[in-house]
């Protein structure tokens, strides 16, 4: 039954049986025929049907809820009796927002040491992504923002608070300020991260309450590619603190930003689960000593 619960899992992921099947390794007929098999377990149709996949049926979904709850608790278990025989071991898949790529290793490298027979994926993808990775079991756990925008049903754990700086070079004519405001940033030729990202559109917010028009010349889901057209001298941009800090002293100016200077809490967030698997509990351990270490 679990194999089943996971191929539909995969299909409901997917949207298309073809690739579903090489998602779980199998071929198409196989899969067909264990969702089959799953309808007549319940007693109830779970995909509409034609000559391509065209949704799940309302009974679907709510098997889909349950399956997901399912599965994750049997990779939970099974990673359980992995520690008692052998330890901490597995996979750990961590999705990470593009603007905190520039600290994860603060949280990384020190749970590495500890347990170094687990192995971190870390995989760059938007706030929507990594709450849709976590719900879906294609993500173990994130790094994202806390304060913004709804997370729904997952555990948070703060790690940091986001900062926000002007990043230019020397030819900007803003370069030898202390400070700037954001509606004298908004009056730059600015690159910015693509409306998709929070970390933009907790720009435009605070730009649109300056009163200024948010008119990015260069837009990016890439954080190094923003750097490297600041870099060009054409351009400015508005990056976190923490990734300014990174190529400061490289040709480049970062200017702390007034009236005012925002500031959104960034942390890790997990399945709500109890017990959690022992990988994402130590994780959690983990995250909670960082934490603790930059309240002091």
């Amino acid at each position: 039954m679990i194999d089943k619960l996971e191929m539909f899992i995969a299909l409901a992921q997917e949207r298309h049986f073809g690739r579903a099947a090489e998602v779980c390794r199998i071929t198409q007929p196989t899969l067909s025929s264990a969702i089959r098999q799953l309808e007549d377990n319940l007693g109830v149709q779970l995909v509409f049907r034609g000559s391509r996949f065209q949704g799940l049926t309302p009974e679907g979904q709510r098997v889909l809820e349950w399956a997901r709850r399912i599965v994750g608790d049997m990779r939970a278990l099974k990673d359980e009796m992995r520690t008692v025989h052998a330890g901490l071991s597995g996979n750990l898949r961590l999705g990470v927002i593009p603007t905190a790529l520039a600290m994860v290793a603060d949280l990384t490298a020190p749970f590495t040491a500890r347990h170094p027979n687990v192995r971190v994926s870390v995989l760059s993808r938007t706030s929507a992504e990594i709450l849709e990775g976590i719900e879906s079991l294609g993500l173990d756990a994130g790094i994202t923002y806390l304060d913004n925008e709804p997370l729904g049903r997952v555990a948070q754990i703060p790690l940091y608070t986001e900062y926000y700086r002007f990043l230019c070079t020397n030819a900007s004519k803003l370069a030898q300020r202390k400070t700037v405001t954001w509606s004298e940033v908004a009056l730059e030729p600015l690159c910015l991260l693509t409306a998709d990202m929070q970390n933009r559109r907790i720009v435009n917010q605070h730009l649109g309450e300056a009163g200024a028009k948010v008119n990015a010349m260069v837009e990016s889901n890439s954080t190094i590619a923003l750097i490297s057209h600041v870099k060009s001298g054409t351009w400015c941009s508005v990056v976190p603190m923490k990734l300014a800090e990174m190529f400061v002293g490289q040709s480049l100016i970062a200017l702390p930003i007034i009236e005012p200077e925002a500031e959104h809490l960034v942390g890790l967030i997990t399945p709500r689960r109890d017990p959690q698997t022992p990988v994402l509990q130590a994780l959690i351990d983990e995250a909670g000593r960082l934490s603790l270490w930059r309240d002091r």
